[in-house]
């Protein structure tokens, strides 16, 4: 009798802990095999288990299963279709003019440093999300990858159709004489390849997660611009309904080294794409620092003015100068 009150007792034990464990969804579009999972998305998991002794989990959506339009991520969230998203501001840039700052040319040179930065800022940019910000981090400054014209000067840009990120590039890439459009980055190879577009300005990580080396034959390694911002971030409804304990573990899981890991992440995978492109035959063009000097002179009139203009509470500048310590 002793002995089966003792298995009453355990299995009771197991059944609680099983009631009492919490599962969190988490949606992104990429395929699990991207580099972010294995930067962000797992180790928030792995971290989030560890802290709170298994009662509080993760499962991954990968490649779209909870949402197969890039754009709407934020909205599946605030929807409730799930707790945590991946997403990237420039894809509603109207909506997120201060976390976009980190994309102008001249804020920073790298992933390590532009994550740096925009952590500069991650208190202000809290005001922007209807959200719990678990980490936000960036990618490198942009590559120019074309299919049928290689981009060796400035005006070899003259009417070219060319993808950009965010609606904040957009400008810039039409001082330079090209005609840009925003497009959620899942559709990128196949319009590159079709022909809708003629070149894609992106980090060279994209080359490799998004194959871009099969439609393209010529990378311009340098392109005016810094990091493309990205964020993971929970439902608010679903983190002040946690206990004070559970938002703790939620916290202690998504600290700046979260987004510190994103940014070395990125950093890691630039470095593949580029290996990608040359293996795969590619042209890779360097432009002489005369070169480039062409290009910034063409922006500087367009940065001058946007930085006068309103992001959230505060001008665009004030935001650039907090990310750039300042």
């Amino acid at each position: 009798m002793k002995h089966v009150s003792m298995l009453a007792a355990a299995a009771l034990a197991v059944s609680v802990s099983v009631a009492e464990a919490k599962e969190l969804s988490l949606a992104y579009f990429m395929g699990p095999k991207h580099p972010m999972n294995a930067a962000v998305f797992t180790p928030f998991a792995e971290k989030l288990a560890e802290v709170s002794g298994g009662k509080m989990t993760v499962q991954q959506f990968p490649g779209g299963a909870l949402n197969s339009v890039p754009p709407k991520q934020y909205a599946i969230l605030l929807d409730g279709v799930a707790d945590i998203v991946f997403t990237l501001p420039g894809y509603t840039g109207d909506v997120f003019p201060m976390t976009n700052v980190v994309t102008l040319p001249g804020v920073c040179d790298s992933p390590n440093a532009c994550t740096e930065a925009i952590l500069r800022a991650r208190d202000v940019l809290e005001e922007e999300y209807d959200a719990k910000l678990l980490a936000v981090w960036t990618n490198a400054p942009p590559v120019l990858i074309t299919k049928d014209k290689p981009v060796r000067k400035l005006e070899d840009l003259e009417g070219m159709k060319i993808r950009v990120t965010a609606k904040q590039d957009v400008p810039f890439m039409e001082a330079l004489g090209a005609s840009a459009v925003a497009q959620p980055v899942t559709v990128i190879n196949q319009n590159l390849a079709n022909g809708v577009i003629d070149g894609i300005a992106i980090d060279s990580s994209a080359i490799a997660a998004f194959k871009l080396h099969e439609p393209g034959n010529y990378v311009t390694t340098w392109m005016p611009g810094s990091g493309s911002a990205f964020v993971l971030l929970m439902n608010k409804d679903v983190y002040n309904g946690l206990s004070e304990e559970e938002r703790g573990w939620v916290d202690e899981a998504s600290a700046d080294w979260l987004s510190v890991s994103g940014g070395e992440g990125y950093q890691k995978a630039t470095k593949f794409g580029i290996k990608v492109a040359t293996d795969a035959g590619l042209e890779m063009i360097e432009l002489s620092d005369d070169e480039k000097a062409r290009f910034n002179a063409k922006i500087e009139p367009v940065l001058a003015e946007i930085m006068q203009q309103k992001a959230g509470s505060k001008t665009v500048g004030e935001v650039m100068a907090i990310m750039k310590g300042q």
